[in-house]
């Protein structure tokens, strides 16, 4: 039978004013360059460095490698140049990409508002469109605290995987956050925690 309801109001504050903290935030205009698959890759040591500090990118190998949807906010927030094509625009950075990720924009909304809260998030553990999120002031000194994952509004989800991604969130010592992408593109937050669903017949959870 069906236990408590499912989510109840995430903790993450209203999005921060542009203080001087939050400028501390972003890094200075570094410089990019395409590589085949989507990649985006920062060639020069110093600004990889500034970049891994304030939790933007990782080394893959050889490569220091930024996820499509911190290229995009970086580029909109106009930290991020293309060395060898200068016509490189939102529009056009995000159409390439969507090649290669179909779910580029859920992600690309989660991140963008989460650091504009003065988060610092990475790629999650593979639950879907998922984030883990470290409390503020505490990335590189303490382990994530939050898994959140984004879902669009009105997007069916199986109850199954769903009480399933919460479960093994929990079981990590961590708080799982669901964020819902409202169709206008604006973002809400919600604890989730573990619970049952009523069987039904299509054992589906509607995000509403």
């Amino acid at each position: 039978m069906s236990s408590s309801p499912p989510t109840s109001p995430a903790p993450f504050p209203e999005r921060q004013q542009q203080t001087a903290s939050a400028e501390e935030a972003q890094p200075a205009v570094v410089e990019a360059r395409l590589a085949g698959g989507g990649k985006v890759l920062i060639d020069e040591t110093r600004s990889q460095d500034e970049l891994r500090t304030r939790g933007f990118g990782e080394r893959e190998g050889q490569e220091y490698v930024l996820k499509p949807y911190e290229a995009l906010y970086l580029l909109q927030a106009k930290r991020l140049v293309f060395a060898s094509k200068k016509d490189v625009t939102f529009d056009s950075l995000f159409e390439h990409l969507l090649k290669h990720d179909r779910n580029i924009m859920t992600k690309f909304l989660v991140y963008r508002d989460l650091r504009s809260r003065g988060y610092v998030a990475k790629e999650g553990f593979g639950f879907g469109d998922d984030f883990r999120v470290y409390e503020r002031g505490e990335y590189e000194k303490k382990p994530a605290k939050y898994v959140v994952f984004g879902i669009n509004e009105g997007a069916n989800v199986t109850a199954r995987s769903f009480a399933s991604a919460i479960e093994q969130i929990e079981k990590m010592g961590k708080e799982a956050v669901v964020a819902v992408i409202e169709r206008r593109g604006e973002v809400i937050y919600y604890k989730a925690s573990k619970m049952r669903f009523s069987q039904n017949k299509h054992d589906t959870f509607l995000v509403r």
